[in-house]
Parts: C-alpha cells; sequence; structure tokens
C-alpha cells in the first residue's frame, strides 16, 4: 500500500472520528434550566375583595385576574389561627417556615419550648440560598419573622402605608425593579427567589388621590363626625352587620376600635369609605405587581418564573358587624391564592383545602430542593399537576390572641363549625353553618329566609352534625398540640 494512500485513509478515517464525535456532543441533553419564583404577599385582604373570588365586587385589579387566567385559583386557602392580636405575626412564621401554628417559635407571649432549635436556618430564604437561588425581599417591618428575614441575600424592608410613590405600594416594587436591573446589568444566571412583600391594604389605608377619587373615598382622620357619603364608594358586603351578635373577646382590641378612619363606628357611611380606601390601596398593588410582570417579560424571564399571589390573612371591614382580622369567618380566615408558572394549566379552580404553611415545601417541590425535616406543611404540586382536587380534608382555625381559650373552627366538606370561649366563660357560643347553602355564614341578624342561611347549632334537625363537627374538632385540638380546652370538650 503506497504512503498517499495510506495517509488517504488516515484523512478519512479522522473526518468520520470527528463527524461522530459531533454527533455525540449534539445528543447530549441541554442542561435544563431551574425555574425563577415571585411570591407576593399582601398584607390584610380577604379574597372576596377580588373579582376572581366575588365576580360583584367594584374593586379593579387586571394583573391579579390576568394571573388567575392564566393560572390556577385555590377556593379554600387558609393561614391557620393565631396567638397573637397581630394575626400577621404567627401567619408569617408558618410561611416562612412550613410550620404549624402551635409549633412555632417562641414570640413575645406566646411560649414554645418545643420549637426546632435554630429554625430559621430552615426557613424560605436561607434553604433557597443553600440551593444555589439568589434571594431578595421586600415587605415591611414589624410583626413577622425577623430570623428568617435575615436569611435572604439582599433585604429592603420599610413599612410604607402612604399615598405616594415614596411612602406607599410604589416603593415596594421599587426595590423590586431596582433588583432585576442589576441581575441584568450584571448578567446574572443563576435563578431567583424574590419575596414581594407589601405594607398595604393594611391600615392606615392612605391611598393615592386618584383612587381614593376612584373609589369615592377619603382619607378621614376627624373621630367626631362621619366621613362623606359616595356613591362612587363600594356597596355594603351582603353579609354587613351593623354591631356582632356578641362580644368578640378581646378587650381593647386595636383593629376593632382604634383604627384610623373607622375607630368603633359601623354606620354604612363609615364602612363604605373604609371599603374604598381599601380598594384604592388594593388597586395600586394591582398596578405595582403590573410594573414588576413587564420588567420580568422585558427581560425574558417571565416564562420561567413561578409567580404566587396571596394575603397574611383575610379582613372584615363590616362583614359580620367586624373590622379586624380576629375572627375565624370565612372572609378573615380564608386567604386569596393565585399560582401561575412553568407546567401549571390556566382558568384552572380548585378547593385545595391548604394552608399558608404549604407554601414552602411547594416552592421546594417546584424548585427541585428537598424540603427541611422541620416542615410540617404540604406540597401543593399534586393540586398543580392535576393529580388532586385536595391535599387534605380536614381545616382548623384558630385564634387565641384575646381571652383564652379564644375561637376554634373546624371545616370538613360542605360543614363548619366555630366556637368562642371567652371573657372567662361569660362568652360561650357555637355557630355550625353550611358553607354550600350559606357561603356568607349569615347569622339571624342577617333576616335571611333560607332555612339553612342561618346558624344551625341550635336547631335539632342538625344535632346529630353538631355532634359530628364537635368531635373532630377536638381531635383537630389534640391533633395539632393546642394547649386549650373549650368548656364542652371531654378527652
Amino acid at each position: 500500500m503506497n504512503k498517499n494512500f495510506k495517509l488517504c485513509l488516515l484523512v478519512v478515517f479522522g473526518f468520520f472520528l470527528v463527524l461522530g464525535s459531533c454527533k455525540s456532543v449534539e445528543k447530549q441533553p441541554k442542561e435544563e434550566k431551574r425555574p425563577n419564583f415571585l411570591f407576593v404577599l399582601v398584607d390584610d385582604q380577604s379574597p372576596f375583595d377580588l373579582q376572581v373570588y366575588d365576580p360583584e365586587s367594584i374593586l379593579e385589579t387586571p394583573n391579579i385576574s390576568k394571573l388567575a387566567e392564566d393560572g390556577l385559583v385555590l377556593d379554600n386557602a387558609y393561614h391557620m389561627g393565631s396567638w397573637s392580636g397581630a394575626v400577621c405575626t404567627p401567619s408569617r412564621h408558618m410561611i416562612m417556615s412550613g410550620r404549624s401554628l402551635w409549633h412555632l417559635p417562641s414570640y413575645r407571649g406566646f411560649k414554645n419550648p418545643n420549637a426546632p432549635d435554630s429554625l430559621e436556618k430552615q426557613t424560605i430564604g436561607a434553604v433557597f440560598n443553600r440551593a444555589g437561588y439568589k434571594t431578595m425581599r421586600t415587605c415591611k417591618k414589624g410583626n413577622s419573622y425577623a430570623a428568617a428575614n435575615e436569611q435572604f441575600t439582599e433585604v429592603y424592608d420599610a413599612t410604607k402605608r402612604g399615598g405616594t410613590e415614596e411612602t406607599g405600594s410604589a416603593w415596594h416594587s421599587k426595590q423590586v425593579l431596582n433588583y432585576l436591573e442589576m441581575r441584568k446589568n450584571n448578567k446574572e444566571q443563576a435563578p431567583f427567589l424574590i419575596y414581594f412583600g407589601f405594607s398595604h391594604p393594611h391600615d392606615i389605608r392612605d391611598g393615592t388621590p386618584e383612587l381614593l377619587a376612584k373609589y369615592g373615598a377619603t382619607n378621614h382622620k376627624d373621630e367626631s363626625s362621619l366621613p362623606p357619603a359616595n356613591a362612587k364608594q363600594p356597596p355594603l358586603q351582603d353579609n354587613y352587620l351593623p354591631e356582632h351578635p356578641f362580644f368578640h373577646g378581646h378587650p381593647n382590641l386595636r383593629d376593632e376600635e382604634k383604627v384610623s378612619g373607622v375607630w368603633k363606628n359601623r354606620d354604612e357611611q363609615t364602612i363604605r369609605n373604609e371599603l374604598g380606601r381599601e380598594y384604592a390601596c388594593s388597586e395600586n398593588i394591582d398596578i405595582q405587581i403590573g410594573k414588576v410582570l413587564k420588567k420580568l417579560e422585558d427581560m425574558g424571564e417571565l416564562d420561567n418564573t413561578y409567580i404566587i399571589y396571596t394575603s397574611d390573612h383575610g379582613m372584615s371591614i363590616g362583614r359580620h358587624g367586624l373590622t379586624g382580622k380576629q375572627n375565624l369567618y370565612e372572609h378573615t380566615w380564608r386567604v386569596p391564592f393565585i399560582i401561575k408558572g412553568p407546567g401549571i394549566e390556566g382558568g384552572k379552580r380548585l378547593k385545595g383545602n391548604s394552608y399558608l404553611l404549604d407554601i414552602l415545601p411547594t416552592l421546594c417541590d417546584l424548585a427541585g430542593i428537598p424540603q427541611p425535616e422541620t416542615v410540617e406543611g404540604t406540597s401543593l404540586k399534586p393540586l398543580l399537576d392535576g393529580k388532586k382536587e385536595t391535599v387534605r380534608d380536614v381545616l382548623y382555625g384558630v385564634y387565641s390572641g384575646g381571652t383564652k381559650p379564644g375561637m376554634r373552627s373546624v371545616k370538613k366538606g360542605d360543614w363548619k363549625l366555630i366556637k368562642y370561649d371567652v371573657m372567662d366563660g361569660k362568652v360561650r357560643e357555637t355557630q355550625l353553618f353550611n358553607i354550600a347553602e350559606n357561603p356568607n355564614e349569615y347569622l339571624p341578624e342577617h333576616k335571611k329566609s333560607g332555612e339553612m342561611e342561618t346558624n344551625l347549632a341550635d336547631n335539632p334537625k342538625y344535632a346529630d352534625k353538631l355532634a359530628e363537627m364537635e368531635a373532630l374538632l377536638l381531635e383537630q385540638m389534640i391533633k395539632h398540640d393546642d394547649p386549650y380546652r373549650l368548656w364542652n370538650q371531654i378527652e
């Protein structure tokens, strides 16, 4: 074989070797880009403020409605409860840690010797930092889980409840927009988790002048007079009452007696004006969310970002004659919960039966991160994948921030029980509702005509259901290490 022929064979062999190598490289699977997370938390918002949950609401939140249209809405999302008048405090502890109410770290008057050591190292910011995410938060200051908040790499916290760009919700969106711009300029490739919190619509509800005018509201400051009536103000809620039928059991409670613009008033002018202020603040939040979503879209990150929208708890503002968050009616115990992101089928609604403490395990599941052993919540991913309608059958609720034991609730299927044991036994009340027939939890004072549109606890036709729900409540209290017992509970 001559030398030229050998050389040709070597060249041909080398060509096919290189070609085969290139093909094998081409067949290598491309590394999947990890998802981003934008977690939006508002302060004090009933789900029924939003058209997503109440089509009759006049509150306009097009960006939130679009999230619901493109994502998944959970109709039965709850915050579990509180051992404090500042209901947001345990709620935010549960969000951050994924732990249930009576298993949270000690905080002021609440003492729990059984909480895990250094739990803050197992909360959202710390967990995602260790997984290689870049983490950032902006939110209000105070009544929160400070040790967990500090785990985020970038923290821009301040309480902003005014009506200007610098004193209101726009300040929080500005922090997120600046952070995203910084990522863009630095060509940051690591995925992000942004905790996008607001200080509104919590009082003082000083909205922007334009939005206050839209909803016919004024920032009323004179306790000796009523705010002016205005036809643009939101109508009273269907379950509005001029007073609650019995004392809620928390003397001198700020939310029921000292909120600027409301104080102890429950008249129509006061409540409609305050609803207008609430709606003005909520629409401003929607505007700020829109700015951030547009920025993510412009950066090409929107389609790879999970967006979760929720609140730390609901709010009354006239419903059942109450104005605060210290009760267990649906308008206050429930929270809005919307999630949109990669792989989530849009336009769906599920019951869910979720708690806010399910957020951390859900985030971990979506990111492919092992959840901490300290977590007690349940991942919502089976709901997002269309494999389940609910993650639990029974829901347990607490308010124990005033006189003890306080209020307890349990809900299963269409039935809900609320019990009150307050003021050293002077107030002991039981309420039984069929939520399917009475979703607004009408009381006798609402004077509705439907047989089931009222409290059914004293109706002998439902005695067996009452006994069943009483037993279920005790079972849940034991399961969750509730340290109290109500007057008629026998273990």
